[in-house]
């Protein structure tokens, strides 16, 4: 594990780093000296490996450092300002990733589960649409393409306001 950033020491519950993570060890650590937390909903997303029609072989993910980080934590406090929660993290990949490979994890607890869920859905809404990252897909014949912002995660981020 690379050491600790100034930048990870500012925002412990928050990660963009190029190593996968384990989502029981993460879950561990969420609910680590909690006592009272009734439930743990988190999230992960992967790689696929299709993309509007098309064959993808590598996604490439970039981010802003500090700046992404900002934003993600921004992000994890709206979240514990709406809902009840106990402890929440969010780890977001950065750099090349294959199909199937983890990209992000969104974690929550709380002591109910609606609290739970709704906070980790609002969480992944608003990274999708709010966090600076940058997607480049490459097809298996080498040709690359960026990948544009979606409407429909727009919309997604709609139900929230």
């Amino acid at each position: 594990m690379a050491p600790e950033t100034q930048q990870s020491l500012k925002y412990p519950n928050i990660r963009v780093q190029e190593e996968d993570f384990d989502l029981s060890t993460e879950v561990a650590k969420l609910r680590e000296g909690h006592t009272d937390v009734g439930a743990v909903v988190s999230f992960v997303g992967t790689v696929r490996d299709i993309n509007e029609g098309d064959d993808v072989a590598v996604l490439e993910l970039e981010h802003y450092p500090g700046m992404t980080e900002k934003a993600l934590e921004n992000i994890r406090q709206e979240a514990h300002q709406r809902w009840e929660l106990e402890s929440s993290v969010i780890i977001h990949r950065i750099g090349k990733m294959y199909p199937t490979d983890q990209i992000v994890l969104v974690a929550v607890s709380s002591r109910h589960r609606e609290n739970a869920f709704y906070a980790a859905h609002f969480i992944m809404d608003y990274l999708k649409t709010n966090a600076p990252f940058w997607k480049k897909e490459t097809f298996p014949n080498g040709e690359e393409r960026w990948v544009d912002a979606r409407l429909s995660d727009q919309e997604a981020e709609k139900r929230w306001k």
